[in-house]
């Protein structure tokens, strides 16, 4: 089973902690400087895959320049949990009282939203979805590297634990440009079957 690398992007414009990043956030210099830093890789990965969102797409763009590994998809399944745009910008101090209410009652019911938001079972079953994804293109093109964000990042590495692995991944964020290794249970608990043919 080849192996799978989990890397978060570099620092983006406006972090601040607790904050809820625009779509749109970039890179900053210092982001840049992180991924270098991080460098190199482990040793035998041979192939990229990204989110959409632009500062991991940047950070993806940045490892494969320097590299010279190719960036074999971008899949939103790969993307950060979906925050809802109500609290986008925003740090804990001024999130408003609709998302106040659904994080108080998250847990209890895991497939509530908050209005154009992911549930934590939607996160969840995406993240199921995502490793399988992961799976099957590091069996395609070998060990690989996915670049992707803390909270996604946090649930694929702790799939065992449900819906709930959102609120784990919440409180054990992950450095900017810090590498992981895909523990191999988890690889192997959502692998694909392929229907006989």
């Amino acid at each position: 089973m080849a192996d799978i690398w989990l890397m978060r992007h570099g620092a983006y414009e406006g972090h601040r902690p607790g904050h809820h990043a625009p779509h749109e956030a970039t890179l900053t210099q210092e982001g840049r400087d992180q991924v270098r830093r991080s460098l190199p890789l482990p040793e035998g990965i041979t192939a990229i895959v990204t989110s959409p969102i632009p500062r991991a797409r940047q950070t993806a763009t940045l490892v494969s320049y320097l590299t010279g590994l190719p960036i074999v998809a971008t899949s939103g399944l790969v993307a950060e949990w979906r925050a809802p745009s109500i609290v986008l910008g925003r740090t804990a101090e001024t999130y408003p009282p609709a998302y106040r209410a659904w994080r108080a009652r998250r847990l209890a019911n895991p497939s509530l939203r908050c209005e154009d938001g992911e549930s934590l079972t939607d996160l969840y079953t995406r993240a199921r979805h995502c490793a399988a994804f992961l799976h099957h293109t590091a069996q395609r093109h070998g060990p690989l590297l996915a670049v992707s964000h803390t909270l996604l990042l946090g649930v694929l590495t702790h799939l065992q634990e449900g819906p709930a692995a959102f609120t784990i991944a919440a409180k054990t964020p992950w450095q900017f440009a810090e590498l992981r290794l895909l523990p191999a249970r988890q690889r192997a608990a959502t692998s694909l079957h392929r229907p006989a043919q």
